[in-house]
């Protein structure tokens, strides 16, 4: 019987082991494609998947903050293609996936709270002037938060960078301030080392481009 059960016990290990390493590739899959997406399209498929891989895995945070960060992704297309009619659904649809992520993750994590200020930073892009008060305010608040949690994390650098380098100088923004934002987030990203594999890595990339932007007006 001791045999059996020892069996049984094993056989369990076994299984929970390779759904696991079966998570963990989908994931770093799916993962890997944030990259490569360029259209609303395109991140509206990504969030599906990660959304539809929460629903199995539902102990887990980073299904439904890939999501939201996949829906904040195509929000910001958007944005740039002068879409900005629709940002407050956009919004809405990632601020229900971080909804789900924080209750999952446990306690405050500013990797959440930085998603949610870029959700409220869209939702005041539908209207600036008129939700400036509202809407960022709340993102300013969000920003914060993350940072006292965690302000070493690059990818705050990196969002702080982005809000000074494209906010006009009447109202405190400054381009060169801001690629030298983008310089300190940088090496920010440099000594970064993600918990996991899995965990949010995202950013380098896009300070990056940033800085390259800098180096062509100096030639």
């Amino acid at each position: 019987m001791k045999k059996y059960l020892l069996s049984f016990a094993l056989v369990l290990i076994s299984l929970t082991a390779f759904a696991q390493t079966d998570y963990e590739k989908i994931m770093a899959e799916k993962i890997a494609k944030i990259e490569t997406c360029k259209t609303p399209e395109d991140f509206q498929t990504l969030s599906n998947d990660f959304q539809r891989i929460g629903s199995k895995e539902s102990s887990q945070w980073l299904p439904p903050y890939y999501a939201a960060f996949s829906q904040i992704q195509k929000g910001r297309v958007m944005m740039r293609n002068g879409n900005t009619q629709d940002l407050d659904g956009v919004a809405s649809q990632a601020e229900k996936y971080l909804g789900t992520a924080q209750s999952l993750a446990g306690g405050d994590n500013a990797e959440i709270h930085l998603l949610k200020k870029m959700a409220y930073s869209l939702r005041m892009m539908v209207n600036p002037q008129q939700r400036f008060m509202t809407d960022g305010a709340r993102a300013s608040e969000e920003l914060t938060r993350a940072e006292k949690l965690d302000p070493l994390n690059p990818r705050i650098a990196l969002i702080k960078a982005e809000d000074v380098y494209f906010t006009p100088e009447q109202y405190g923004g400054s381009k060169t301030k801001g690629i030298e934002m983008f310089k300190e987030a940088i090496a920010k990203f440099n000594t970064f080392k993600p918990k996991t594999s899995l965990d949010p890595n995202w950013g380098k990339r896009e300070a990056e481009y940033f800085m390259s932007l800098s180096t062509e007006n100096t030639k």
